[in-house]
């Protein structure tokens, strides 16, 4: 299956002996050389290789829509993370509340890892109870780029914002939310050896 493997990155070539020069606009790089073609990442490239079979199943690890899964495999290969993370947002815009329904039924609510105080379990138990019982479905947050010791505080305050919603606008936060839980877990899935 795919894995993580770290990526390296080629050296710039080297210049010739010149006299040092000052410029009045400094030289600034953006990237590859044009004239240098970069390969896809090898998760990327296993992914862009692996079966459908293989790859609906991995996707589905990702978000829970079978449709998803599947429109994403059907479209390989992709030329690098970019443009499969935009296939992800541009298939997660297109789902059906019912194609909604089925990722929300694949996905657990977040808990706390085993150092929290039982007294953030026990309110966190609470709101998911409460979010649960108004909205018919398991509360999703994204929490990359918080650091694990903010996870609780992000929780509870998500859950107590979020609770506030009408169905509407909660329904288009969760699917928000699901498509950045799902761009994160696609980085992780392509960025494994």
């Amino acid at each position: 299956m795919l894995s993580r493997s770290s990526e390296s990155h080629a050296g710039l070539p080297e210049q010739p002996d010149r006299p040092a020069r000052r410029s009045a606009v400094p030289v600034q790089n953006h990237g590859p050389l044009p004239d240098r073609p970069t390969a896809p990442a090898p998760g990327l490239r296993r992914f862009n290789d692996a079966p459908a079979p293989e790859a609906e199943a991995a996707l589905l690890e990702c978000f829970g829509s079978h449709r998803w899964a599947q429109r994403l495999a059907a479209h390989r290969p992709y030329p690098d993370v970019e443009a499969l993370l935009a296939a992800a947002d541009e298939a997660g815009y297109d789902l059906s509340p019912s194609d909604h329904t089925q990722a929300l039924a694949a996905e657990v609510s977040p808990a706390l890892g085993p150092d929290a105080p039982h007294a953030a379990r026990l309110a966190l138990d609470a709101a998911h109870a409460e979010y649960e019982r108004t909205f018919g479905h398991v509360f999703v947050i994204c929490l990359d780029g918080y650091r694990p010791s903010e996870h609780p505080d992000q929780m509870l305050a998500g859950i107590r914002a979020r609770l506030g919603h009408d169905e509407e606008r909660e329904r288009a936060v969760t699917a928000d939310e699901m498509r950045r839980l799902a761009r994160g877990r696609i980085m992780a899935l392509v960025s494994s050896q």
